[in-house]
């Protein structure tokens, strides 16, 4: 018999490691290929992870809760064969450890050793740690800021005096305001003042991931918004005119959501250079037209599915695609597949109420569009009479972009390209 590692597998654009949820299968299953084996979350998505042989489970290398690089080891699978290929155990070197600067050892470093190291007793560089730490153990350092100098404090009560996670569970719960109050004095930052009766929250993953993705695109990309304000009387009539028909042949609603991105793809055939990204100095020009659109979650999050070549759908088929991706957003059964390859994002944030926004770009894309809330206003309107006044369904679009690559002209220019095909409507186009 023989041995293959199966590894962490790369799932979606930008995706570089995954938390292991639950494993599905047990050493010593007989397991087929393709076959489910374990369920692994990341910053975008929970999804099933399927077995890379058929075989036998001989060994599990990491553990439930665990943090994984893509392309680690996870599981040793037995297979059919004469050799036996060597397994090498996963190294207990952290390089991320190594690569922690002294000055962040400072800034958060526990109470006694803070105040040693301002009184000049103690060298950061004379903390020595020599304690293996799982992969959860160092994500949720980092995810809490404790650095390796406050790791080295925390008391570890499992085998050979190791660091667990209900360890780190525990020292968090009593993590005194002292450590705030000495970090505070050497990094000259305060901390936020607590009141009695105020409730203290815990970010959730993905909204811990969401804050570090904005604050990276804001740090990447200058980003400029440019605005305008479309009629579109014609597509809010003809959909009232529709939808009840459109229910009934196809089971389901029609939103306003595929007019956009029908007016989305076919500007951005016009204006290619939209559709790109950057790499360093390189500018990479998509050939597909992979329109993202957020979706709200019951937990107050936002998730990005991706409508693939969105351009050679028709409304219907927009229609039918973006009330999927949408339904299987809210309910948790997005794969990841689902959220990768996006080349532009659209935002509905006049779905809350909001008459327009400025969105932040979905890294490595270069632009997004924010589309307002449909509004009835007094407008002039000519005709071959004269001017005359009218009631008409009006909206902003916000459009946001990378100021490095994408200059005003052509930033404005999109928008208002966008503009004019939604205006364009033909009132008389059938179902």
């Amino acid at each position: 018999m023989a041995t293959v590692e199966m590894v962490m597998p790369k799932m979606g654009e930008s995706i570089i490691e995954g938390t292991i949820l639950t494993w599905l299968k047990s050493e010593g299953d007989s397991i087929e290929q393709d076959e489910s084996v374990l369920e692994v979350a990341t910053d975008k998505v929970d999804t099933e992870v399927p077995s890379s042989h058929a075989g036998v489970l001989k060994k599990i290398l990491v553990g439930e809760g665990d943090v994984v690089a893509v392309g680690a080891p996870i599981a040793i699978i037995e297979i059919e064969g004469e050799a036996e290929e060597t397994v090498q155990e996963p190294s207990s070197d952290s390089t991320e450890d190594k690569d922690i600067e002294e000055k962040e050892e400072l800034l958060a470093a526990a109470p006694a050793q803070t105040a040693a190291i301002m009184s000049g007793t103690v060298k950061a560089s004379s903390i020595s740690d020599d304690r293996f730490y799982s992969p959860l153990v160092l994500s949720i350092a980092k995810e809490e800021n404790i650095s390796k100098a406050e790791l080295f404090t925390v008391p570890g009560t499992g085998k050979d005096g190791r660091v667990t996670k209900n360890d780190m569970l525990s020292y968090l719960k009593n993590r005194g305001k002292s450590t705030q109050q000495a970090v505070t004095s050497i990094s000259g930052t305060p901390a936020p003042s607590i009141s009695a009766g105020d409730e203290i929250i815990e970010m959730d993953r993905m909204r811990k991931m969401i804050s570090e993705r904005m604050l990276e695109s804001k740090r990447i990309s200058p980003h400029v918004t440019s605005f305008v304000e479309a009629d579109v009387t014609n597509i809010v009539l003809w959909r009232n005119k529709v939808k009840d028909e459109y229910k009934k042949k196809e089971g389901e609603p029609i939103t306003f959501t595929p007019f956009f991105v029908h007016a989305l793809a076919k500007a951005i055939q016009d204006f290619p250079m939209i559709n790109i990204s950057v790499d360093g100095t390189k500018i990479i020009k998509k050939k597909d037209i992979n329109i993202g659109i957020a979706v709200a979650l019951p937990s107050g999050n936002l998730i990005v599915p991706v409508i693939k070549k969105a351009n050679e759908l028709n409304l219907v088929g927009l229609s039918k695609k973006i009330n999927d991706l949408a339904n299987r957003a809210r309910n948790n059964q997005l794969g990841a597949d689902d959220l990768s390859g996006g080349t532009y994002t659209l935002s509905n944030v006049g779905s809350f109420g909001n008459v327009m926004g400025t969105p932040i770009i979905v890294q490595p894309q270069v632009a997004i569009m924010a589309v307002g809330a449909i509004t009835k206003k007094p407008a002039v309107i000519e005709t071959p009479t004269g001017d005359v006044i009218a009631i008409r369904h009006k909206m902003f679009l916000s459009h946001s972009y990378d100021h490095r690559v994408v200059d005003g002209s052509l930033g404005g220019m999109f928008v208002k390209r966008v503009a004019d095909y939604l205006e364009s409507f033909d009132i008389d186009t059938k179902l």
